[in-house]
């Protein structure tokens, strides 16, 4: 049974990376139809459904040239009568090509062979394919305990590796930088619904499929910046430098990846990731018809560790101008600055800001919320705080908004009351 990827990011996160409270799972809603629908005979291509045979494993075992192919499930010594056999037209220009089609179909859905479902899935949605495998030592789940713990345990974590890969990638297309914090989450998590995900049996295998509408821009950048990070790593291994690191960042790779793919390799004797196209939509340009997976090892840990802390040194703060809603304040004292938290309108692609106001500022932010308008406030986004935090805060000045956001605003105040009042008093 697949289910959406709505599976937290890895607990051990380090603290500039951390997840915004706003990524919850309402962010990855999308689940596969009931199991008894398949898809419509008359809008399925004969020649995508061969392909995606072909790609899991099934074998074409003759049939009538020209008119149909005949296939077998993986593993299939030869065609039984007891066995599941698809009958395929090689197009859709015979009258009987519909009913074989509807056939084949029905044949995979009642099929035990899990990449029936694998092939359905991919003909119902046309997608992408991305796919993670992870070495784990037998070993391992007997040093872990009952083995349906440990199963369960190496799930979680691969489940949580692949969607940190499958953010890091969405953000690269959002922008090239070598640390995003907390900028462009929320698009990029949107770029990411709709995402199909399989189960992940023994911690070991995993399969994620990216609708080729929105998802095919997230594919192409993954297939570049995990081939880059590879050959970042190599180079590292070799000669003992990063500069491959900061020409990867073109590619897409960024401390978000790489703490994705230490994330994944932590625990295994080696990981692979492969992708594969939707047949339906055809080759991206610039990259190959047939991807070659790429492998990470234990090996590979300490570079990309440094690789991670080297993009967070060299992001520099980013000079800002930010429109925000308070949404909390917070002073030691009846006077003197105080600590403002900003739910960001405008001006940055972060959530939440916090600032330190001095005493004349902070009083501007109180009573501008006490009213129901924003403020606007010039400073620095640090980049080690995930771009969390603004400094140099001045020029603070209430801003007129529309009727409905000023409702937003004053029904937040309502909720809040008693602690603006004595945020902004001090009494």
């Amino acid at each position: 049974m697949h289910r959406p990827m709505d599976e937290p990011v890895d607990a051990a996160m380090p603290s500039g990376t951390r997840p915004h409270p706003s990524e919850t799972a309402s962010h990855w809603p999308t689940a596969l139809p009931p199991v008894g629908d398949i898809p419509d005979p008359a809008r399925v291509d004969p020649a995508v459904l061969g392909a995606l045979l072909d790609r899991h494993g099934w074998r074409r075992r003759g049939g009538s040239a020209g008119r149909y192919s005949r296939w077998t499930p993986p593993g299939t010594v030869a065609p039984s009568g007891g066995g599941t056999s698809l009958l395929v037209p090689d197009t859709t220009a015979f009258p009987d090509s519909e009913d074989l089609l509807a056939e084949a179909l029905t044949a995979l859905a009642r099929s035990a062979a899990p990449s029936a479902r694998d092939v359905l899935v991919s003909l119902a949605v046309p997608s992408d394919e991305v796919r993670w495998w992870r070495d784990v030592p037998d070993a391992a789940v007997g040093a872990a305990g009952a083995a349906g713990a440990a199963s369960w345990s190496g799930a979680e974590q691969l489940r949580a590796a692949a969607r940190q890969i499958l953010l890091a990638g969405a953000l690269a297309v959002r922008g090239r930088t070598g640390f995003h914090g907390a900028r462009h989450r929320r698009r990029a998590l949107a770029s990411l619904e709709g995402i199909l995900v399989g189960p992940a049996p023994g911690g070991r295998d995993l399969t994620a499929y990216l609708p080729v509408e929105p998802g095919r821009a997230v594919s192409v950048r993954l297939y570049h910046a995990l081939h880059a990070t590879r050959e970042a790593i190599d180079f590292q291994r070799a000669t003992g430098g990063m500069e491959a690191f900061d020409g990867a960042v073109e590619a897409g790779v960024s401390r978000e990846l790489t703490q994705a793919v230490i994330a994944l390799v932590r625990g295994s004797e080696g990981t692979r990731i492969s992708l594969a196209w939707a047949p339906a939509a055809g080759t991206p340009e610039g990259c190959p018809a047939r991807p070659e997976p790429v492998e990470f090892s234990p090996g590979d840990l300490p570079a990309l560790r440094l690789a991670g802390a080297r993009y967070i040194e060299d992001e520099p703060a980013v000079n800002v101008q930010i429109t925000g809603a308070v949404v909390r304040m917070r002073r030691s004292g009846p006077r003197g600055a105080g600590i403002v938290r900003l739910r960001v309108l405008a001006g940055a692609e972060v959530p939440h800001v916090r600032l330190e106001l001095d005493e004349e500022a902070y009083r501007i932010a109180g009573h501008a919320h006490l009213v129901g308008l924003p403020i606007r406030v010039e400073g620095r986004l640090e980049s080690r705080d995930g771009f969390r935090r603004l400094t140099r805060a001045s020029q603070v000045v209430p801003v007129q908004v529309d009727e409905a956001e000023r409702d937003r605003l004053m029904k937040s105040l309502q909720e809040n009351l008693d602690f603006f009042e004595e945020a902004c008093t001090g009494e």
